[in-house]
């Protein structure tokens, strides 16, 4: 039989502040970077101390690891980042030079964006050489996806609905992409853009079913809404609604407390740790609105066994 392996992708975070510039270049393909931009980066990450994206991935590794030694299929696990340390097409050589021959790759965000998961496929296949490997492109519909997120909001939303005296809502929230990576091409009448032989980008669609996914686990949750968060600052309009605009939603209803989920997120990091810890949360004070969060799904079991099932299924299809 093959060697075989795991490779998970994430997206990669810098050690320290210093580092951030040369990260930010990775980040948007070495394009230039204006100094405001690199500053309030640097800002943010100072303000949460440390973004430890790279350690919770090692760990949901090691994670997966124990999963598919329990399942009988002992599999190592390898990780590699789009933007930092370690890059994708170092551990793809590496795993080359340790007589992988097949590899079940599976991207640490589940719903799929071909401007970004596809970035993330070409840095694998680029290297690849003669290692066959299969490429989970999006998995967003998974069940065990759901199930981490719920086992993760109930309790917090159960907290924050006691001490409200009421049920209170939730706003899911994915990562905002560029609308010209998703809309029509300017002044074309042809129906959605097109990705050679895929169809439509399907990452709106998947992030809200997602939440819609998790949501119908929680069937007590009175109402609830989706948005997307941290929205760039390169030009043109980003993918929305934005967390902001629907806050101003939430509080013209007269809702006084709500719980924000990240689910296009497995992992703390500074879109999480700042943008919903700090300024979101600073927002909804503003408007009058206590805003909570659930624990971020780090080692959670349910997504761990989630991403040791799509290795397997890779694995078969390979087989196949």
């Amino acid at each position: 039989m093959p060697r075989r392996a795991v490779l998970l992708l994430a997206h990669g975070t810098p050690e320290t502040v210093e580092q951030i510039p040369e990260y930010l270049r990775n980040v948007v393909s070495g394009r230039l970077v204006p100094r405001a931009v690199v500053e309030e980066i640097q800002h943010r990450y100072a303000l949460i101390g440390h973004s430890p994206l790279t350690e919770i991935t090692y760990e949901q590794a090691r994670m997966v690891e124990r999963e598919l030694a329990a399942a009988g299929r002992p599999t190592p696990v390898y990780i590699g980042m789009r933007n930092w340390r370690p890059y994708i097409p170092d551990v793809v050589r590496r795993m080359r030079d340790d007589g992988i021959e097949e590899a079940a790759v599976v991207c640490m965000a589940p719903q799929n964006s071909r401007t970004s998961v596809g970035l993330y496929r070409r840095a694998v296949e680029a290297e690849a050489a003669g290692l066959r490997i299969d490429f989970t492109d999006g998995w967003a519909r998974h069940p065990l996806l759901a199930d981490a997120f719920a086992e993760r909001l109930r309790p917090a939303w159960e907290k924050l609905s006691a001490e409200a005296g009421e049920p209170v809502p939730v706003l899911f929230t994915a990562h905002s992409v560029p609308m010209r990576t998703v809309e029509l091409p300017q002044g074309s009448d042809a129906g959605p853009r097109l990705w050679p032989g895929q169809g439509i980008d399907p990452y709106a669609e998947e992030a809200r079913h997602t939440a819609e996914l998790v949501a119908a686990r929680v069937p007590e949750i009175p109402k609830w809404w989706f948005a997307f968060q941290s929205q760039g600052a390169s030009g043109g309009p980003w993918l929305g609604p934005s967390v902001e605009e629907t806050l101003h939603v939430i509080a013209a209803a007269r809702f006084k407390h709500l719980i924000l989920q990240p689910i296009g997120f497995l992992c703390d990091h500074v879109e999480i740790l700042f943008d919903v810890d700090h300024l979101f949360r600073e927002n909804a004070v503003q408007l009058g609105v206590r805003l909570e969060r659930p624990e971020s799904l780090n080692a959670s079991i349910p997504l761990a066994q989630a991403v040791a099932d799509l290795a397997q299924r890779a694995f078969a299809r390979l087989e196949a």
